[in-house]
């Protein structure tokens, strides 16, 4: 099983329940570039039905200059809760809302100048 983001193939390399990681094509023994996906069920209650949670996690060791390390891993975790009774339309919306916003400048100046006030 393979997972395809933007031009790269990550290999599926282990299994868990509710679980699976994937390496991609620069992952070493000693370079990270791993991607997780994980989901949990929902669990309702008696006046809630609950929500499902997925997560994707990609991991990726980078080179540093001017840091006190050569290297270091750089990580982005997605954490994504849906209730019971979601609407596919509703989930495609929120997904291309979050799409576009990560590909702003104002999303990338917040990882590499931790700016948040723009």
């Amino acid at each position: 099983m393979s997972l395809s983001i933007n031009t790269k193939t990550y290999n599926a390399d282990s299994y868990q329940k509710d679980s699976v990681a994937y390496v991609g094509p620069s992952n070493t023994l000693t370079t990270k570039d791993r991607v997780v996906l994980a989901r949990t069920q929902p669990k309702p209650s008696e006046k809630f039905s609950g929500v499902g949670r997925a997560m994707a996690k990609l991991t990726r060791t980078l080179s540093l200059t001017g840091a006190l390390t050569p290297v270091a891993d750089a990580i982005v975790d997605i954490q994504c809760q849906i209730p019971v009774g979601f609407s596919a339309t509703d989930v495609d919306a929120l997904c291309a809302d979050m799409g576009a916003w990560i590909a702003t400048t104002q999303f990338k100046n917040l990882l590499k100048q931790q700016l948040i006030n723009q």
